[in-house]
């Protein structure tokens, strides 16, 4: 393992593990600049991979090792060491859990926050100290080629777990929140401008980046994109304006890779280092500083920020943050880390159709004792399909596909066949000589994820459509009319168009890019060895007229209030699922919503509590949702938004009283004009219930006092 010669009483935290406090880490990176050249504190702004020879590495693979910045062997100041996510560690060969989108489905901010700590482990014991996976865009349309990556559309979900997975990843290394701001095209991410007013960017866009600031977090990356006209990595108005004064953050931002940065003036709007390697933070730096284009003040500020970073973090193996005696090459794909990631597929998998078909019990789950022979069909049901092949990409040391999971729960005693689907009359012959037909559709890295175009090749990007392709649509109405007996696995990044063939299939069960362990976990969803909970932390509309317009070839695009969830309620259109829907093997009942207060001032807190009752046979889990929606407001307001949510688990018969706290301030719009947040003293409606669905939830009236 690394360590680093230290200078005494300018790095010794490393060496003598002495706590520091905020003034002595303030005046030790005071310190260490005195005693910098101007060549030195810009080396600290940029990465220190060879630029040429790094890029190419970079295309032959990504990330392979860490990608160092800023380290001083004069003054013994260490190097950020960045390894990039959010599946896992992306360096090596390391854990790989399933994608965001589907962690977002588990809804469990204390399984996100130990997936973070197993992040923070195994990316400390391969050397990196860095890690730059808390992804956190917004989901603005379900054709986002990335959409995999973040943990769905509504800002206060997305904020809650973003935040668990930094409080994880920070009790070892520094995280990174990505990508600021409006980052949701990406075939044209390198050059799209968008559009959007204030009181968007702070209700819609940008809340959940400042949770993960008011969680501590570390850094914060900017986005390729242009945010009103202005680069992202160059905005000073979301750099400084925003992020620092308003939110008051304290760490450091660096740039997306190569593109993030477009000329040295960046170092005057905010941006602090340039990744992974310089190109304009060097030279062409240096001489803007001469020429006084950028002052040597914003070298120093940016400068200070980053020791200071590094100084509260202690960066490095030799530091003494978290529990050494848990690094070393045993962490990395460790037992408990591969148990980890096949829970959070488990509780990530969505039942999103479970009906009877020849008796009065549901489909799932399904009896091996009774079944003598299954077939599975489909293309995607043999192979290793964790997610896209860009940036996120993990490489384990193995993945299980469906077809191998369900072999391994099945046993002996039933026979599992397997066709590929691309002949329907094989399809459906081997569908009709089984008692049940698992069809297991939807996309890979060629159809969504990163875009790879141009001279990298030709694959991922924006989603082309929001349907499943012609033939596994034409495959799963084939194989349903051979079999009534007919599950239909999903795998995706994001909500899927289902209308052609929902309603001729008795099960769907959404089980997104599911990680290395994602076969067993299907397996246990299937055979009733786990009780699926997962719940849509996106809608899935009927149709795509439902949706904001997307163009990923745009140039230009207004990014206005209404989206998701929030656009379906305001607009009156139905979803073919919820935001915040999923089925369970058993039921659950709502009972007795109470506030605890009739009123409370605009700087106050309410708790709203609710009795959720499994009023099935078998234990399970239950997302409990807390909306708000308000009367008479002076402004345009969603019919009701998620404030809190918490996931509860009941034995069979068992009630339990969930008490949710609604804080004020998440009632509250921006004003423009005032530039500020408002809590306005009128009714308000709170929410309680299974998903956002109106007739799903319970309500009870409150107001603010003036």
């Amino acid at each position: 393992m690394a360590s680093y010669k230290t200078v005494p009483g300018t790095w010794g935290r490393l060496e003598t593990g002495e706590a520091l406090t905020e003034d002595q880490i303030d005046a030790r990176a005071r310190q260490l600049l005195a005693q910098m050249t101007i060549e030195e504190k810009i080396r600290q702004m940029s990465g220190d991979m060879p630029t040429a020879r790094g890029i190419v590495g970079m295309l032959r693979r990504y990330n392979a090792v860490p990608y160092p910045a800023g380290e001083n062997e004069r003054l013994g100041i260490p190097g950020i060491r960045f390894s990039d996510g959010p599946r896992g560690v992306v360096i090596y060969n390391s854990t790989c859990f399933p994608v965001p989108m589907a962690r977002g489905a588990s809804w469990d901010v204390a399984l996100e926050e130990r997936i973070g700590d197993t992040i923070g482990v195994e990316a400390r014991s391969q050397g990196a100290n860095f890690f730059g996976g808390v992804c956190i865009n917004l989901l603005r349309h379900p054709a986002w080629g990335r959409a995999q990556e973040t943990y769905g559309e509504d800002p206060h979900h997305l904020g809650e777990m973003g935040a668990a997975l930094t409080r994880g990843v920070q009790r070892h290394i520094m995280a990174c929140a990505k990508h600021y701001a409006c980052n949701s095209i990406e075939n044209s991410r390198f050059r799209v401008n968008v559009r959007a007013d204030e009181r968007t960017l702070h209700e819609v866009y940008l809340p959940h980046f400042r949770r993960c600031v008011d969680e501590g977090v570390a850094a914060v990356m900017s986005a390729y994109n242009k945010v009103n006209g202005t680069y992202c990595g160059h905005n000073r108005h979301l750099l400084v304006d925003v992020l620092r004064e308003r939110w008051g953050f304290q760490g450091f931002v660096i740039s997306d890779f190569v593109y993030g940065v477009r000329s040295p003036l960046a170092a005057a709007s905010g941006l602090d280092i340039e990744m992974p390697a310089t190109i304009h933070f060097g030279r062409r730096l240096r001489r803007a500083v001469r020429r006084g284009q950028v002052p040597e003040a914003a070298i120093d500020e940016a400068v200070l920020r980053i020791l200071r970073t590094k100084l509260r973090f202690a960066a490095g193996p030799a530091g003494p943050v978290g529990e050494p005696e848990r690094y070393g090459p045993q962490a990395v794909v460790s037992a408990g880390h591969v148990a980890l990631a096949r829970e959070a597929a488990v509780k990530s998998m969505v039942l999103l159709k479970n009906e009877p078909v020849a008796g009065p019990d549901p489909l799932l789950p399904l009896d091996l004792d009774a079944l003598a022979r299954i077939a599975v069909v489909g293309r995607l049901a043999d192979v290793p399909n964790t997610g896209d092949r860009g940036s996120s990409q993990v490489h384990p040391p193995y993945v299980v596909t469906p077809l191998e999971g369900i072999r391994a729960a099945a046993g002996p005693d039933t026979t599992v066949t397997r066709d590929d689907g691309v002949d329907l009359g094989r399809a459906a012959h081997a569908a009709a000589a089984a008692e049940v037909a698992l069809v297991v559709a939807g996309y890979d890295h060629r159809d969504e994820g990163e875009y790879m175009g141009g001279p990298f090749g030709s694959q991922g990007g924006d989603r082309r459509r929001l349907t499943l392709k012609p033939h596994d649509e034409a495959l799963i109405q084939t194989v349903a009319a051979a079999n009534p007996n007919t599950v239909v696995v999903l795998v995706g990044g994001s909500a899927i168009i289902t209308e052609a063939w929902r309603h001729q299939v008795p099960a769907i069960l959404m089980a997104w890019y599911a990680g290395m362990e994602g076969g067993h976990a299907l397996a246990d969803i299937l055979f009733g060895v786990a009780n699926p909970s997962g719940k849509l932390p996106c809608v899935w509309p009927r149709s795509a007229d439902h949706l904001p317009p997307f163009d990923p070839t745009a140039d230009e695009v207004e990014y206005g209030y209404w989206h998701g969830y929030r656009l379906l309620d305001h607009e009156g259109h139905e979803p073919a699922f919820a935001f915040g829907f999923g089925l369970s093997y058993t039921t659950f009942a709502y009972d007795n919503l109470q506030l605890s207060a009739e009123e409370m001032p605009a700087g106050g807190c309410l708790v709203a509590s609710v009795d959720v009752t499994n009023t099935g046979t078998r234990a399970g889990d239950e997302i409990v949702q807390l909306y708000a929606g308000c009367q008479g407001s002076r402004v345009e307001r969603p019919a009701r938004w998620l404030v809190a949510f918490a996931r509860v688990g009941l034995a069979p018969g068992e009630t339990r009283t969930v008490h949710l706290e609604l804080p004020a301030q998440r009632l509250a719009y921006y004003d423009v004009d005032r530039a500020e947040w408002i809590v306005e003293p009128i009714p308000y409606i709170a929410y309680a219930g299974g998903s956002s669905r109106e007739l799903d939830l319970l309500s009870a009236r409150f107001f603010i006092c003036s």
